[in-house]
């Protein structure tokens, strides 16, 4: 690092002389977001300039010494404006976005991968899921490599930089603790330890305990706590003491040191203890106000000292002191989390800086030291943009037709083994992922099939034993990932397997499955993954108070509205076998490519006759079928004139037949229809009035204007989801569904506490045709 270079400075000169560029464009940018560009409607516009002076450091010697380009980094939130100012500075953001910070269409208030204009790894912003997200990024690659699709070159690291605060997060933990994580030696986790939250400073001393956890986890954890300035006090007479004084001292005690005048800094930090005295005595107050600060996070030396001893065959967790707001006025104050600096302090910050402020935004000269190690570094991150390759093509109808009585939940494990089957090729890429309930939601076969990924072939000790009905064969090149009880994970890894045709190049088909009640537990980082870019089929199962001797407890009521509700994705609750194969077919069809979109099923795990749904034979009539299922709906009882239409989904679709079959029998002529997405028809209605993209022609093979009369909408779920089929014809309704907690019972006793048992659908009908 102490090489001298052209101009007679070492080369920490010169990398120090980027690290202060890079705080002062960070701070500049927020500067100009909210002091300088012209704000009509008063509207805060925020950033975090203490934040972003907390990371500058360890970002500066992350990317201007350690970084390559297979590597990849997710940036703490409150810092994208020191990722912008790096981008910058390595040419890869144009200056016009500099002024643009949370404006439309400019820098995002968070790094992201589909929204920002310069490169984001991961985006971030959600608190401990930009944390996580390249764990599963890691694991996703690997996953990629060993089925054969990724070149075998260099893995690369997958950094995650994030907030001591962030470890609050249980999202982080869950990943930690993951079997699966152990074998990702790629994965480096930074963690700036500001000691500071969003309003306050974090009373104890937390870190000890933290360390302990992530070593009990089988992590290498290093620490740099101190740098070379505190190193070599230590090493002086006292030393030991002050080094001792500083370790025990509280957080806010070490905070309120960097609040203090040289007079009061000295006698708080002596504290009358003798040889801590003698340790500073010989630093003048300059020298003293420097070393208190001269934290290891802040230390380009003991940073490089500490990358280097990175271990690549576990995971590693890196605690990086710091100071909130370093070099900035207001560094260390217990409220600088949203402070920003005034005119004249960012005047006085230009002036130590070095910078021009007439010319904020100047870059190095290109024949400078600085201006050739940002070249440098620019060509050394170089990685070229892969181009996607195109999912191979698949069927739009297996050809089957159930019998019998069968579940949704068991047609979508019978499904996956007819596409490997048929579609081998489809088939390979694959992926299932489930929190540790593949046998109970009848991924069994399929596990069998397939085997279990892992990155190392294990044994499987029940092999030979006749009993063993689901054969957990892990092998490199199994295609089912089984996770622990954690929705967070399983959503966050499917983030990243959807997100592969785009990092990569090579687009995967991930499924994941889990209990239809947890959705809202894994709602959030799911709905992340997608607004990141990551494109999968999730899957709730079993569903609703279907669910009847489970009890409230396992009993989901609001996930069909919340599935309606979430953009990037499309949201199927088919009642039948068939149409479960239709709309897997469908949904995978729009994965892995550029235009695609994530998906939601909701299945059941009751049996139903599928001869109700009236499959037909003809192939024209079939494919007709198949198109308004994938659609959104279709007829599934036309009566000669209707006095009455019962719209239902999923897994109520029985009750409202037997309805129909009751009024026919009273006189009242009931069309049903079954919906198979509530989302679908409803961007339908939206297309009508201009606001949308969807099929409007379902509307009219569903609910044609010449057949409208009073409608009965009923599904297991909350009734709200379905009542906007009354506004295509503007028709009475009345709308059935779940709106309490379930308890346990048959399902006859459950239907009728909840209102959505047959009788209740034929009274609703009788009320409205009167």
């Amino acid at each position: 690092m102490e090489t001298i270079t052209t101009a007679g400075e070492t080369r920490l000169d010169v990398l120090e002389r980027i690290e202060r560029r890079v705080l002062w464009l960070a701070t500049a940018i927020v500067d100009h977001a909210n002091r300088v560009r012209p704000n009509p409607s008063g509207l805060k516009v925020g950033g975090h300039q203490a934040s972003s002076a907390s990371l500058t450091t360890i970002m500066t010697s992350l990317w201007f010494r350690h970084l390559r380009a297979e590597d990849r980094v997710s940036v703490k939130p409150h810092a994208s404006p020191v990722l912008h100012a790096i981008n910058y500075l390595l040419g890869r953001l144009d200056t016009s976005y500099l002024t643009t910070l949370r404006a439309f269409g400019g820098l995002q208030s968070y790094p992201s991968r589909t929204k920002d204009p310069d490169p984001v790894d991961y985006s971030t912003g959600s608190v401990g899921i930009g944390a996580t997200a390249p764990v599963w990024g890691a694991l996703a690659r690997r996953y990629l490599s060993s089925v054969g699709d990724v070149e075998h070159g260099p893995v690369g690291r997958q950094y995650s930089l994030l907030g001591d605060a962030e470890l609050d997060e249980g999202a982080v933990w869950e990943a930690v603790l993951d079997a699966n994580v152990l074998d990702l030696g790629e994965v480096v986790w930074i963690v700036d330890v500001n000691r500071q939250s969003l309003d306050r400073v974090i009373p104890g001393i937390a870190i000890g305990r933290v360390r302990g956890m992530f070593e009990a986890a089988g992590w290498q954890v290093l620490t740099v706590k101190y740098g070379t300035l505190l190193e070599e006090l230590f090493a002086r007479p006292g030393g030991q003491a002050l080094r001792t004084r500083m370790d025990e001292m509280s957080n806010p005690e070490y905070q309120r040191l960097l609040r203090c005048g040289p007079g009061e800094l000295r006698d708080r930090l002596v504290d009358g203890v003798e040889p801590v005295a003698t340790a500073v005595a010989h630093l003048d107050d300059d020298a003293l106000r420097a070393s208190i600060r001269n934290l290891g996070g802040h230390d380009l030396d003991a940073l490089d000292h500490v990358y280097r001893s990175i271990d690549d065959t576990r995971p590693t967790v890196i605690f990086a002191y710091t100071i909130k707001g370093r070099g900035l006025p207001m560094e260390g104050h217990p409220q600088n989390h949203s402070a920003l600096l005034t005119a004249e302090q960012l005047g006085e910050l230009a002036a130590g800086l070095g910078v021009d402020e007439s010319e904020p935004w100047a870059r190095f000269a290109d024949d400078s030291d600085a201006g050739r190690w940002c070249a440098d570094t620019a060509a050394r991150l170089d990685r070229p943009e892969p181009r996607p390759a195109s999912p191979p093509p698949l069927p739009a109808d297996l050809g089957r037709t159930p019998a019998g009585t069968a579940t949704t939940q068991a047609a979508l494990g019978r499904a996956l083994l007819d596409l490997s089957r048929l579609a081998p090729e489809t088939a390979r890429r694959i992926v299932t992922v489930s929190p540790d309930v593949a046998s109970t939601t009848n991924l069994g076969g399929w596990v069998n099939k397939v085997g279990v990924w892992s990155a190392r072939e294990r044994v499987d000790w029940f092999a030979d034993n006749a009993e063993t009905i689901l054969h957990w064969r892990e092998r490199p090149t199994g295609q089912h990932i089984e996770l622990g009880i954690a929705e967070t994970n399983l959503v966050g890894l499917l983030g990243e397997l959807g997100a592969t045709w785009s990092r990569w190049g090579q687009p995967l088909l991930p499924i994941g499955v889990l209990y239809d009640p947890f959705l809202a537990r894994a709602l959030e980082p799911w709905s992340f993954g997608i607004y990141a870019g990551g494109q999968s089929i999730l899957v709730g199962t079993p569903s609703g108070v279907t669910l009847a001797p489970e009890g409230g407890a396992h009993q989901s009521i609001t996930t069909p509205s919340i599935g309606l509700e979430q953009p990037g994705c499309v949201t199927y609750e088919p009642a039948f076998a068939v149409d479960v194969e239709w709309i897997l077919l469908a949904a995978l069809g729009r994965l892995g490519r550029p235009d695609g979109c994530s998906a939601y099923l909701r299945l059941s795990t009751r049996p139903v006759d599928q001869t109700l749904a009236a499959v037909p034979t003809d192939p024209s009539a079939r494919e007709r079928r198949r198109r308004q299922a994938v659609a959104g709906g279709y007829p599934l009882r036309r009566a000669a004139r209707p006095d009455v239409t019962i719209a239902a989904m999923g897994a109520v679709v029985p009750e409202a037949l037997t309805a129909a079959d009751r009024l026919d029998a009273a006189g009242v002529a009931a069309d049903v229809v079954c919906v198979t997405s509530a989302d679908v028809l409803f961007r339908a209605v939206r297309a009508r009035q201009g606001q949308d993209d969807g099929p409007m022609w379902i509307l009219d093979q569903t609910l044609p204007g010449e057949r409208a009369c009073p409608l009965v909408t009923v599904l297991d779920g909350h009734p709200h989801t379905l009542t906007f089929l009354a506004t295509v014809n503007r028709v009475p309704h009345t709308a059935l569904g779940v709106t309490r907690f379930g308890q346990s019972g048959s399902l006859a006793e459950v239907y009728r506490h909840h209102g959505i048992a047959a009788d209740d659908i034929v009274q609703a009908a009788l009320d409205l045709s009167e």
